[in-house]
């Protein structure tokens, strides 16, 4: 291991573990947290097809009912590596120290995401992998999908938080319909 290896394995192992991509890389279904949690393809309701480009999503922002479970198709048309990831505006802000030691150790060169070094050990089983079930790194032309149940109304966004991407404005809102939005619309 070299030196700079053995530093980025320090510094990893003394960051605060958060949940979902923020450091726990647990996943797995009924782990329910404020944002929702890991659904199921057979509760689907709806898919919702979501573009990254350089530096922007389309759509802007999305629409879900508290309890809805959704899939997201996610498609990177850009040329740099993007993330897809759900979560409180807090969350983002403590994932993108995560995503600035990517950078910082080669994991993502501009439009290029190194998969191997993902998988480096940075002690106690932590990796880079990225594989938290509310968030998705995709080199460009890659495609993924999330399938994620909301499990409560909370203050979300999904956000690319590769440094930088978040600063210059990708990110975007997921609201919420209430019960009286629903029945206004059917007035």
């Amino acid at each position: 291991m070299n030196a700079s290896t053995l530093i980025a394995a320090v510094a990893v192992m003394s960051m605060p573990v958060l949940a979902f991509a923020g450091g726990s890389h647990d996943g797995g279904h009924g782990q329910a947290t404020p944002i929702g949690e890991p659904g199921y393809a057979g509760d689907v309701t709806r898919t919702i097809a979501v573009v990254m480009k350089d530096n922007y999503f389309e759509p802007e922002a999305v629409n879900v009912s508290p309890g809805e479970t959704v899939r997201f198709s996610i498609l990177n048309e850009g040329r740099l590596v993007h993330e897809f990831n759900i979560g409180t505006p807090e969350m983002h802000e403590a994932h993108q120290r995560e995503m600035r030691m990517m950078v910082e150790h080669g994991v993502i060169q501009g439009g290029t995401l190194n998969r191997e070094m993902m998988k480096m050990d940075m002690g106690n089983g932590h990796t880079m992998e990225h594989d938290d079930p509310n968030s998705v790194l995709l080199a460009p032309g890659e495609t993924a999908e999330i399938v994620w149940t909301f499990s409560a109304q909370a203050n979300l966004e999904f956000a690319c938080n590769v440094p930088g991407h978040y600063q210059s404005g990708m990110y975007g809102d997921v609201e919420f319909k209430t019960s009286d939005d629903m029945q206004a619309r059917a007035r």
